[in-house]
């Protein structure tokens, strides 16, 4: 029996996912979203082409592949909806390939309103949403109010909309000076809903366990990263979703004994975007270089991004929290020309030395840095490990060595070409 393979990231997102689900999917028939929301931006480059996907499964474009939205993913109509739309118009047979879990919860305009109320109201400490109505989705999922997609094929689905609706005005009416107006996002929202009852609504649970059963190869896409989770993330700077691989179990119905391969994603340095704790963030010329060269702004927010040095303390906490069997080092290249490149190995909280990730993650954490020699060298056009200069190759065995797992892929530039497989 095959079981389920995962690919997360093992930072705060904006790992480099959407680039590695495709280029691990021709070895997956179906590729499977199992939390999050159109929060997340999945960039894909192919040839002159460069798409970024927010709620669809990175597998889209592959010929004959399945792609499953699963009952722990959140949706945005109007969004998948647009989506959808640009992909078929590269002439991918969408409804075809796409299948939407019944269980699939849904994102209502007025959701968009609380997430944007919720975060004004806060104002200092506001802990940077994205605004797109995730984190009021998944309260009312809790809640036992949420609406999810099995009940759009309902005959009192208008009904029930309004029931939630009205719900959501009366919280709103709780905020006295925020203002809004849901009319014409409404319309546009019926439109996607309209839209997406040409798709398949499935048991995903069942689905996919008849996958696994008849041994097809199934790839769980995380979202996002995993110190965003909302268990084992930097509370209450997190994200409202388990990020973390035991996010799959719940968010596709898979037992834990069902789980295959898990490989970890994480940039050969650190970024964060929005608030929240960020030990190794540098504030000189050496954090805004790491910036400019490694492009970063946010696929989703468009929203520059924090940048430092790797942070081992963090990632070997994820590798532990998510079981992690193989690694996968994301912009490698962007360091080419650092004299001197340093990791976080421990952190010092006033007189204490830890190495372990601490329950509260604040400004007074200091990191205590390892110092590498730069490899002062253009890696983009290797293609083999060998080939690689020896401080490069230094830096890599470090991270295998402190992590205790092997370093499988490694890439040097946003291309599908420009990955080496070990």
């Amino acid at each position: 029996m095959k079981k389920v393979d995962v690919v997360l990231g093992l930072q705060w997102g904006d790992e480099g996912k959407g680039k590695v689900v495709d280029v691990l999917t021709p070895n997956y028939t179906v590729v499977a979203r199992f939390q999050g929301g159109p929060n997340a931006g999945h960039s894909l480059h192919f040839g002159d082409k460069s798409f970024v996907l927010r709620t669809v499964p990175s597998g889209i474009f592959r010929d004959g592949s399945i792609n499953v939205i699963g009952n722990g993913v959140v949706v945005d109509p109007v969004s998948l909806a647009e989506e959808l739309k640009n992909i078929a118009a590269q002439g991918i047979p969408v409804q075809k390939k796409l299948l939407i879990s019944k269980k699939a919860h849904i994102i209502l305009p007025t959701h968009r309103m609380l997430d944007a109320a919720s975060e004004a109201a806060k104002g200092k400490s506001k802990i940077g949403s994205t605004l797109k109505g995730i984190g009021p989705t998944y309260m009312d999922k809790t809640g036992r109010n949420g609406l999810r997609f099995g009940d759009v094929l309902a005959d009192d689905f208008i009904e029930r909309y309004n029931r939630l609706k009205a719900k959501h005005v009366e919280m709103l009416s709780q905020y006295k000076d925020f203002e809004y107006d849901v009319t014409e996002y409404e319309k546009t929202w019926m439109e996607g809903i309209d839209y997406l009852r040409g798709f398949e609504f499935i048991d995903s649970e069942h689905t996919i366990n008849k996958y696994i059963d008849e041994d097809v190869p199934i790839l769980a896409e995380g979202a996002q990263g995993s110190l965003l989770d909302v268990d084992f993330g930097t509370y209450p700077f997190v994200t409202s979703s388990n990020t973390v691989c035991a996010g799959v179990c719940t968010g596709l119905g898979v037992a834990p004994t069902k789980i295959g391969d898990v490989y970890g994603i994480f940039k050969a340095y650190c970024t964060r975007v929005g608030s929240g704790p960020f030990p190794t963030e540098l504030f000189d010329e050496t954090g805004k270089e790491l910036g400019r060269i490694g492009h970063e702004f946010g696929a989703v927010t468009g929203r520059p991004r924090r940048c430092g040095w790797l942070d081992l303390v963090a990632l070997k906490y994820a590798v532990m929290v998510d079981g992690v069997t193989q690694l996968i080092m994301m912009k490698s290249d962007v360091m080419n020309d650092f004299d001197t490149i340093k990791v976080a190995t421990a952190y010092r909280i006033g007189d204490e030395v830890v190495s372990h990730f601490p329950y509260e993650v604040n400004d007074s954490i200091e990191p205590v840095y390892t110092e590498f020699k730069g490899w002062k060298c253009d890696i983009c056009k290797v293609r083999r490990y060998e080939d690689f200069p020896v401080e490069f190759k230094q830096y890599v065995e470090f991270i295998e060595r402190e992590t205790g797992v092997p370093v499988k892929i490694i890439s040097v530039g946003p291309d599908r070409e420009e990955t080496i497989v070990r």
